[in-house]
């Protein structure tokens, strides 16, 4: 099956990292034009070198594999020599002996989300001489209006002062030039820590990064890139930056109640992030939507090497059914129903007919409508 145009200029705007366009230059003069910048958030990714900032933003934004991030500093260096890079905030990586990524000063990305919303996320370097540089002569530049700051811990690190240390100097630029933005701590590598002593020694970081951050507020999250933490982190940290997210939930509900689902998620058509959902009935498990996230994901991938594009699947028990199928331009459905007398022709039809007013939804400067019962 070929991609469809809409496709591959999905996927096109979400190919991980990209740099600014040259100084004195319009946006747009790389070949991808910004929309209105009212709607770019501004993310801070940050944290100490080969904590593993790097390989969770391509994992999440780049269609990569967890196997896949061992090569990924030199993937990265083989782009360089085609890249014009002129503006004084460019960067690049490369694996050291023991195969961990640096990232050298600050890689940008712009990852389109829902149409409008776009991610301008800054990758920064964790090498001591760029921290200290971030705090001094680049405070201004780098700390100035962030929506979110996402600082990557290291759960064995052996520098863990000097992590404390970086985190509250990343804090006091925060509160002095974005006091309003959202802090996301994540706890990353938790699948090098023996499983029975995982959920105490998490507790323990939370509660000291919390006393840390006062007066601000963080949220924290267990990550790692070998199972589903890491996209219920990333999934938690995108739903605080949909704009019209309350309106899209209510509307999710009345789809879900209209064509009776047990359960409605959204998803993200590129990363495959949960940026919304609904359910009717209680379901056993409670990280369903990020495994859900994972398989299908994985499941593109491999459509992909054989030059085919995802579009829908249905799976069937005697116990419910499931439909995922494309919903928007930039998302995916996924409906859950446990009623046989249902067929599926009729939940595919009502998927067809709920897309226009879900489309309307996605425009954020248009108008307010409410998917009605009737």
């Amino acid at each position: 099956m070929e991609e469809s145009d809409s496709e591959k200029k999905t996927e096109k705007e979400n190919l991980g990292p990209r740099v600014e366009p040259p100084l004195g230059e319009p946006e747009g003069s790389l070949g991808w034009a910004m929309p209105n910048a009212a709607m770019k958030k501004k993310v801070l990714l940050m944290g100490k070198s080969g904590s593993g900032k790097t390989s969770m933003r391509s994992i999440i934004f780049a269609n990569y594999i967890a196997r896949d991030t061992r090569r990924l500093g030199a993937t990265i260096l083989d782009r360089i020599h085609s890249l014009q890079i002129n503006s004084s905030l460019s960067t690049y990586s490369l694996v050291d002996s023991v195969g961990n990524t640096k990232t050298f000063d600050v890689e940008h990305s712009h990852v389109r989300f829902l149409g409008n919303l776009v991610l301008n996320l800054w990758d920064c370097g964790g090498q001591d001489t760029f921290m200290e540089n971030y705090f001094t002569s680049q405070r201004d530049n780098i700390f100035r209006n962030v929506e979110v700051l996402i600082y990557v811990f290291d759960v064995e690190s052996r520098e863990l002062e000097k992590d404390m240390h970086y985190y509250q100097s990343c804090l006091e630029a925060i509160l002095q030039n974005s006091p309003e933005a959202k802090i996301f701590c994540l706890v990353h590598k938790m699948d090098l820590v023996q499983e029975d002593q995982r959920d105490l020694i998490f507790k323990e970081r939370e509660e000291d990064l919390r006393r840390l951050s006062r007066p601000l507020e963080c949220s924290c999250f267990r990550t790692s890139i070998w199972d589903e933490t890491l996209y219920k982190a990333w999934s938690s940290i995108v739903y605080q930056l949909i704009p019209n997210v309350q309106q899209l939930e209510m509307n999710l509900r009345n789809f879900a109640e209209i064509i009776e689902a047990d359960e409605v998620l959204l998803f993200e058509r590129a990363t495959f992030l949960v940026i919304s959902h609904y359910q009717c009935k209680e379901q056993r498990d409670a990280h369903r939507f990020e495994k859900i996230s994972n398989i299908i994901k994985q499941f593109k991938l491999s459509c992909s090497k054989l030059a085919a594009s995802f579009q829908s699947m249905e799976v069937r028990n005697s116990n419910f059914a499931a439909f995922i199928d494309i919903f928007t331009s930039n998302t995916y459905v996924m409906v859950v129903m446990s009623d046989p007398s249902i067929p599926s022709a009729a939940t595919l039809i009502n998927i067809r007919n709920a897309r226009k007013h879900f489309e309307k939804l996605e425009r954020v400067d248009g108008p307010k409508q409410c998917l009605l019962m009737r």
